[in-house]
């Protein structure tokens, strides 16, 4: 008799913060591919994964913006059941000095590699859903509900990102996907580290979101019993 086959997740941003936090939650349950740009903290991540237990790990070093490498790098994945946007860059400024290069640079991170990677991976992610359902969820923002002076092309850019995701939902629903849009506040995460510099504030890491804290939301979109729809998930720092 045949062991069961185990689901396979596919995250991007993997190689630190929320993606690498989601990849140790998720490895007890998925097999996994690991996406990123740091080849060797990607393979550092798959062999203490493997280390640990029972989990197949492959790792896909690439950049999501050159489309030849990313198409070349998703091919042969005939079926992925879930698939998590963690990947993202944060580039702060008012509107008066953000060049249109940031703006471009933003969008094309944060969502135009986002729907290529899925546009890329739906057949996979419907033939899951055919079966036993599958999900995408996307790593958004609290920026991706409220604008704030100095933060306009990354809330444009996260705003389009909620958008994409409604729209993405659906369309899909009737394959068996669920999309989740997670928006967490400030997370503690050599990104947030580059945010407070640019604020002129020091640094205290205590005073925001642990990434295990949103690795739970997001695992918790993809557990959910198949009756339920976890759409959109808030999550704000306690205090």
């Amino acid at each position: 008799m045949t062991a069961p086959r185990r689901p396979l997740a596919l995250i991007t941003g993997a190689s630190q913060g929320i993606g690498a936090a989601t990849a140790r939650l998720l490895a007890p349950r998925y097999d996994l591919v690991l996406g990123g740009r740091d080849e060797k903290r990607l393979e550092a991540l798959a062999g203490e994964l493997t280390e640990a237990g029972p989990v197949a790990v492959r790792t896909v070093a690439v950049e999501l913006t050159d489309d030849d490498a990313l198409t070349a790098a998703l091919d042969g994945i005939d079926r992925l059941d879930a698939l998590v946007h963690s990947a993202g860059v944060g580039e702060l400024g008012t509107v008066a000095e953000t060049t249109a290069q940031t703006w471009r640079h933003q969008f094309d991170v944060n969502v135009v590699a986002v729907a290529e990677t899925t546009r890329l991976l739906l057949p996979a992610l419907r033939a899951a859903g055919a079966d036993t359902g599958a999900d995408v969820v996307l790593v958004n923002s609290g920026s991706g509900i409220t604008a704030r002076a100095g933060w306009g092309s990354y809330a444009a850019s996260k705003f389009a990102l909620r958008a994409f995701g409604d729209a993405l939902r659906a369309e899909e629903s009737g394959h068996g996907i669920r999309v989740t849009s997670v928006h967490p506040g400030r997370v503690d995460t050599a990104m947030q580290e580059r945010v407070v510099a640019h604020e002129g504030g020091e640094y205290d890491g205590s005073r925001f979101l642990r990434p295990e804290s949103v690795g739970a939301a997001i695992l918790a979109a993809l557990t959910a019993t198949r009756d339920a729809h976890l759409t959109e998930i808030v999550v704000r720092p306690q205090g």
